[in-house]
């Protein structure tokens, strides 16, 4: 297999569920410029829930696009370290990825029908000299040194393990949206800093209707542009920054009010019919 990848950029994202409580993304930092000084790291956000690669999936999937051709991303969100499951690279959509075989990458291959994908191997460990990893901490020991050498452009993807496609991967977690006649069902699948209730609904499933309604609990609210073309401590649903929809509460937390959390059901219906 021959994959078109894009000139690396030096840029690396890490998305990963560790949070901020101990040394463990600085440490994977550490790793990385170890073997790249010159690399640009961001932080996506170390806040994914606990063991739930669906949310840090949903994440990457919207937000790669926001950074320069040729980033890699890597993404930690595995709560199989140390196990047999795989561990994965893909390139897609102009970018590179690294994170466990464990659904957190199939929203990103699932809109890339060309991505390329590498299952890494024990021998393209050997070849970039990454021995004796930990059975608990493969975001220091396996992923921030592969993520390191793909920025820097010493390999590609092809050269780290073996092809396989999209079809033989672990499949995502959540699935995408049920969009029928009258209506378009997903869920809650993360809450922000302000306590809105971000669902993996696109925007465009739900333009077809004239007047969407959103349910969501017990609660049913209008579909308006933004937070403020409501009263405070009003509830209401709008398509956010990154095309998709949300349920929030002017100047409240809409989780707190709503008491719903990840996985709740959301349903978008027209009033008209």
């Amino acid at each position: 297999m021959t994959v078109q990848e894009p000139a690396p950029s030096g840029v690396i994202t890490i998305t990963t569920d560790f949070g901020h409580q101990g040394p463990f993304v600085g440490v994977m930092k550490g790793r990385i410029l170890g073997r790249f000084p010159q690399a640009r790291l961001i932080d996506l956000t170390h806040e994914i829930l606990v063991h739930w690669p669906a949310e840090a999936g949903f994440w990457l999937s919207r937000a790669f696009q926001y950074f320069p051709p040729g980033t890699v991303h890597v993404a930690v969100v595995d709560p199989g370290v140390g196990t047999s499951r795989d561990i994965l690279v893909v390139s897609a959509g102009g970018h590179l990825f690294t994170a466990p075989d464990n659904g957190l990458l199939a929203p990103i291959v699932a809109r890339h029908p060309q991505a390329g994908i590498v299952r890494l191997r024990g021998e393209g460990l050997q070849r970039l000299k990454i021995h004796h990893a930990s059975a608990t901490f493969h975001g220091r020991d396996i992923f921030a040194p592969v993520a390191a050498e793909l920025a820097a452009g010493h390999c590609r993807i092809e050269e780290l393990g073996e092809p396989v496609s999209a079809d033989s991967l672990v499949p995502a977690w959540v699935e995408e949206p049920l969009v029928e006649p009258a209506s378009v069902t997903g869920l809650i699948i993360t809450i922000d800093h302000f306590g809105n209730l971000i669902t993996n609904i696109d925007g465009h499933l739900i333009e077809r209707f004239r007047l969407p309604l959103v349910h969501a609990g017990h609660h049913a609210v209008p579909l308006l542009r933004t937070y403020g073309d409501t009263r405070p401590g009003q509830y209401l649903a709008l398509v956010n920054s990154f095309g998709v929809l949300e349920i929030a509460r002017a100047e409240q937390s809409a989780a707190e009010g709503l008491g719903l959390g990840r996985g709740a059901p959301v349903v978008v219906r027209d009033r008209t019919k």
